[in-house]
């Protein structure tokens, strides 16, 4: 087989001028050699086609025309190989080119889509890390908010205003399912019993519907306010009544007005109704309508309970009560055109209010459960609670 060929076929298997001649893998010299080979090769036919042609060497014009016109045809087809030949030369060399090109905007594109998907990587590992930070600090918290609500026992005793008892009912309720060993215990005997009976150390805390005195306070006695609650006017449902003023609540109960109808309602006698001495509600309710010490009761009742069902009994009675103790049973009168409700208590709207305070002895140190309990109630863990329960939470 001639070089040429030879050397083609090297250069279509890869092995020669694989590439391009700008690349150096096959340089521009052997292209120029198998130029000249091919050349060479061409000459050599034609040289033996003389040859054969001058055994007979009789030749007269005619084969002398022929022998031009043949050596004209094997000229171009000489001249065709070699365009032949750099024709598939330039072809190669532009594929070789073509596949570089193709080859390094493959390999920018691998090179890129591997920088995304690390990038990708990378963003995952910073989202999966910060996650897990959080998760760790989130875990942390409950940790050291489980260490601050570490379980207690013991007792926890309570005594005083009956005005409290819904909501000292429900905050004990959920201080003792937190605390299982502790048991919670109150004592509805009103509030003045139960600032004696922080006083002689008969009961851990005390519960007031009113502020301390100043004479309680020189005992050592000391007052924090759990929650504020406004005090009712409540009358029969019956009753045609729907709204009193502070100063026609204070002469109803001095006994200046004596009928119904004296304030738009029907003819019909006022029966008041109010607590017993010692009170809670009884004090602040006095205090705020100035009739301490001048009311004119027709009962006197020990708990809040009792005055609530005195009057949905009585279609002429009037009453006072804690908010958060009303029921449905009796009709809530406005005063001074606000309603007794949770809000109007807070932003002070509602005049006829009053504190619900715990009582605690200065100098005496509450046990691990009473100290516990209180740390609850005064928390803001406590706020919904006291809420839901008919008052409002002064710690927010």
């Amino acid at each position: 087989m001639p070089v040429y060929l030879l050397q083609l076929m090297e250069f279509l298997d890869g092995r020669g001028a694989v590439g391009a001649i700008g690349d150096i893998t096959c340089p521009w010299w052997l292209f120029l050699f198998f130029y000249i080979d091919l050349t060479y090769h061409c000459f050599l036919i034609l040289q033996r086609n003389n040859k054969i042609s001058g055994v007979k060497r009789k030749q007269n014009k005619h084969n002398k025309m022929g022998r031009n016109r043949k050596e004209v045809f094997i000229m171009r087809k000489m001249i065709t190989m070699a365009v032949t030949a750099a024709l598939a030369i330039s072809t190669l060399t532009a594929c070789g080119k073509t596949d570089k090109k193709e080859t390094t905007a493959s390999t920018a594109a691998t090179t890129a889509s591997t920088a995304s998907t690390a990038a990708t990587t990378a963003s995952t590992e910073a989202k999966t890390e910060a996650k897990a930070e959080a998760k760790d600090t989130s875990a942390a918290a409950a940790v050291s908010k489980a260490d601050a609500q570490t379980p207690v026992s013991g007792s926890v005793a309570t005594d005083g205003s009956t005005s409290t008892e819904k909501v000292i009912g429900a905050l004990g309720e959920a201080f003792t399912k937190a605390n299982p060993d502790a048991t919670f215990t109150y004592n509805p005997t009103g509030s003045g019993s139960g600032i004696t009976a922080v006083s002689e150390g008969r009961c851990d805390i005390g519960l007031s519907s009113r502020a301390l005195k100043d004479e309680e306070k020189s005992q050592g006695l000391v007052e924090t306010t759990l929650a504020l609650d406004g005090i009712a006017i409540i009358v029969n449902k019956e009753n045609t009544v729907e709204d009193l003023s502070l100063d026609d609540i204070a002469k109803i109960y001095t006994g200046e007005i004596t009928n119904w109808s004296e304030v738009g309602g029907e003819d019909a006698d006022i029966v008041l109704i109010g607590r017993e001495a010692g009170s809670g509600t009884r004090d602040g309710f006095e205090s705020i309508t100035g009739t301490s010490d001048s009311c004119k009761y027709r009962q006197e009742l020990t708990s809040t309970g009792d005055v609530i069902t005195t009057v949905s009994s009585n279609p002429g009675a009037i009453g006072y009560a804690s908010l958060a103790a009303v029921k449905d049973t009796v009709k809530k009168v406005s005063v001074d055109g606000v309603e007794a409700t949770e809000e109007t208590v807070k932003d002070g709207s509602y005049k006829v209010q009053r504190p619900f305070v715990l009582v605690t002895k200065d100098g005496t140190e509450l046990s691990e459960a009473a100290q516990a309990f209180f740390d609850y109630v005064t928390s803001k863990d406590a706020a919904d609670i006291i809420l839901a329960a008919g008052a409002v939470a002064v710690a927010e």
